[in-house]
C-alpha cells in the first residue's frame, strides 16, 4: 500500500561533502523533516547511489527517502531492500506512468510543475503521482527552471488548480512557512535553507512550527 507522505518540511539536498549532506539530513529529520530527496547536481550516477545508500540507512527508517530523477538508482537501491521510497522526476525525465509500472504501487513518486499548464497536464496522471512540486517561489540560484516566479497568490492559484498535494519550492525558507501554508501548499522543499543551517535540526523545527501557525 502506497504511503502518505509527511511534506511540511521536504529536505532537498545540496552542494558539499558526502559527509556533510549525510550530516544534514540525519540532523533536519532529528528535526522533525520527513521527506528528503537526494539531489546533488552535477553528480554521477554511481555517486549519487552510494550518496542515497548512505542517507537511506541514516535516516529512511523515519523519513522517506526520494531520489532526484533517475529512477534506475532508486530501482537498484530498492531491489536491494534499502529504504529508498521513490523518486522526484521533472517534466524531461520519465513519463510518470512508466515510473509507476518500474517502482511499484508502493513508491513515492512527485514531479515538477510551476505554471497552469503544467498543473493540468498533471491532473491528468493524479492517480499515478503522490504530489507536484510547484515553483519557482521566488529566484533562486539553486536551480533556473525558465519559469516566472510563482510568489504567494501564484502558489495559490496552482493549489486550488492541483487535484494533488503541493509543494512549494524555489528559495523557500523558514520565515516563508507561515505564509505559504496560508495559501493550501502540503509542504515546503527547502535547498539552501537546511543545507547551510548552523543547526539543520533547528531549522526544520522553525519551519515546521511556522507552517502549523499558518495552518491555524
Amino acid at each position: 500500500m502506497r504511503p502518505t507522505p509527511d511534506l511540511r518540511c521536504y529536505l532537498v539536498t545540496g552542494a558539499g561533502s558526502r559527509e556533510h549532506v549525510v550530516d544534514v539530513a540525519r540532523r533536519a529529520v532529528a528535526g522533525g523533516s520527513r521527506i528528503v530527496q537526494v539531489r546533488s547536481k552535477p553528480i554521477s550516477a554511481r555517486d549519487l547511489y552510494a550518496l542515497t545508500e548512505e542517507i537511506a540507512l541514516a535516516v529512511g527508517d523515519t523519513a522517506h527517502v526520494l531520489v532526484d530523477d533517475r529512477v534506475d538508482v532508486a530501482l537498484a537501491l530498492r531491489r536491494r531492500s534499502l529504504p529508498v521510497h521513490g523518486v522526484h522526476v521533472g517534466q524531461d525525465d520519465l513519463d510518470v506512468r512508466d515510473v509507476r509500472v518500474l517502482l511499484g504501487e508502493d513508491a513515492i513518486i512527485g514531479l515538477t510543475t510551476g505554471t497552469r499548464a503544467l498543473v493540468e497536464a498533471a491532473n491528468e496522471f493524479a492517480g499515478v503521482i503522490d504530489y507536484v512540486g510547484a515553483g519557482p517561489f521566488r529566484p533562486t540560484p539553486t536551480k533556473n527552471s525558465g519559469r516566472e516566479p510563482l510568489g504567494v497568490e501564484g502558489s495559490r492559484e496552482l493549489v486550488e488548480l492541483s487535484e494533488v498535494p503541493v509543494v512549494a519550492i524555489g528559495d523557500v525558507t523558514a520565515d516563508d512557512a507561515q505564509v505559504l501554508a496560508g495559501t493550501g501548499v502540503a509542504g515546503l522543499a527547502v535547498v539552501r535553507g537546511l543545507m547551510d543551517a548552523a543547526d539543520p535540526g533547528a531549522y526544520a523545527r522553525r519551519l515546521l512550527d511556522g507552517f502549523e501557525a499558518g495552518r491555524r
